[in-house]
């Protein structure tokens, strides 16, 4: 499996393109800020076709360029529908002091737009990722999961659930810390500790890294039964 990524825009958000392998298809996880141009390089340098663009949240620093990218491509966005509304209002998922920032922000949501459901397997360019739903940073908040292959281990795409050393902040419009604790032990710690994470900012880490040493992680642990309906 090929994964390349960039951290785009002044907020440094994490954009990645993860594909088969160089001369395939690809999917484009989180266009953020100014990442139009990124991925098209990237696109350009692995002769990378791209079939679909898939977000995390609908945070603005994860989701700015999507149109701009689907558009370009032709290509549908993967949303969680709790989330789908910050894809045109953005100021939607800041505070009122912030949002005044962005308000005179105009977004448009791409043509062709999928929501997520917790559980469900896109097959996307001839990959599987996994979607579970991880309310507590925003409520639609997702992260996605790829198998091993011979190359890398088990692959988790956090979006801003986990980073290394830390967790997504949860002070904005529809953040819940209690949301985010129980979506990190139902989700992050059941992982294999070799899991890979590719977090939505800053470096990546591992599961076994993160359970070691992440305080957030610390005396967490997963809920019995379902994880549906967190």
């Amino acid at each position: 499996m090929l994964v390349a990524g960039f951290p785009a825009g002044s907020f440094a958000t994490n954009c990645y393109i993860v594909a088969p392998s160089a001369g395939e298809e690809c999917v484009v996880i989180d266009p953020g800020q100014d990442a139009f141009d990124g991925v098209e390089e990237i696109l350009r340098e692995h002769r990378l076709k791209p079939v679909a663009v898939i977000l995390t949240h609908g945070h603005l620093d994860h989701v700015w360029s999507v149109a701009p990218v689907c558009g370009a491509k032709d290509v549908p966005a993967y949303i969680h529908p709790r989330d789908r509304d910050l894809l045109t209002d953005p100021a939607k998922g800041f505070s009122a002091s912030t949002g005044q920032i962005f308000g005179g922000l105009t977004l448009t949501e791409p043509d062709d737009v999928r929501e997520l459901a917790d559980g469900a397997v896109l097959k996307l360019a001839g990959l599987e990722f996994t979607v579970d739903h991880t309310p507590g940073h925003t409520p639609g908040s997702v992260t996605f999961r790829t198998p091993a292959d011979e190359e890398l281990p088990d692959v988790m795409f956090s979006g801003d659930l986990l980073f290394a050393g830390s967790i997504g902040r949860t002070d904005l419009p529809g953040g819940s810390h209690e949301a985010i604790l129980r979506s990190l032990a139902n989700t992050c710690l059941p992982l294999p500790d070799t899991t890979l994470v590719l977090p939505g900012h800053g470096p990546q880490t591992t599961i076994g890294r993160e359970r070691a040493t992440n305080p957030y992680l610390t005396g967490l642990a997963p809920a019995e039964g379902p994880k549906k309906g967190l």
